[in-house]
């Protein structure tokens, strides 16, 4: 019976040790993982979270991008009524300047108030001549009649005083057509720059 009961008592002892590595593992294996596991799923919804109200701010922020360029445009829509009813009020400019550029390969007329203002302007490429023909006399004729149009059409132009800057063949043909264009020429200057002792003469060529 003692062999027995000992044989027993080693079965229950046997039993208990192989019960109690097991369980203790899983059980502190389990105390282990739950709190991981619930951080880990409450940083995922933090995380979620956050994602979420970024994107709102990223939702909301072209909203109020709208609103400001829309703040913006009607802004500059009023500047340019205003800049629009500026320029509807007349301005008349009865006595003018008119500047005479032309060069050898082109000509351009450019009509201006006494300050100096520019009030209209023209040039041989303007009216759509191309090449050799920008200096022509004819060249110059028109474009003087579409700046003088301009000008006395908007400011009631009456009277210029020539500035002839160049010695190209169209500055006399120019002047010519402000005068047959109804505009009164009280004088005419010429601004070509002209050199004085000019420049050092080369060497003289050795053989």
């Amino acid at each position: 019976m003692s062999e027995e009961v000992k044989e027993e008592n080693k079965k229950i002892v046997n039993t208990a040790e192989a019960s109690t590595p097991v369980e203790k593992p899983l059980k502190a294996g389990a105390k282990d993982l739950a709190p991981i596991e619930t951080e880990d799923i409450q940083s995922d919804e933090e995380k979620e979270g956050a994602d979420f109200s970024f994107d709102s701010t990223d939702e909301e922020l072209p909203a109020d991008i709208k609103e400001k360029l829309e703040k913006n445009k009607a802004a500059r829509s009023k500047k340019r009524l205003i800049k629009k009813k500026k320029k509807k009020v007349a301005r008349t400019v009865r006595v003018g300047r008119a500047h005479i550029q032309a060069t050898y390969n082109n000509t351009m007329m450019t009509l201006t108030d006494p300050n100096g203002d520019v009030i209209s302007w023209a040039s041989a490429g303007l009216a759509g001549f191309r090449g050799a023909k920008k200096a022509t006399p004819y060249a110059a004729q028109i474009i003087t009649k579409i700046a003088v149009q301009k000008a006395r059409e908007e400011y009631g132009l009456e009277e210029v005083s020539v500035f002839v800057s160049g010695v190209g063949t169209g500055r006399e043909a120019a002047i010519r057509a402000l005068n047959a264009n109804g505009l009164n020429v009280s004088s005419i200057k010429d601004m070509t720059p002209v050199p004085h002792n000019g420049c050092r003469p080369k060497k003289p060529r050795r053989v």
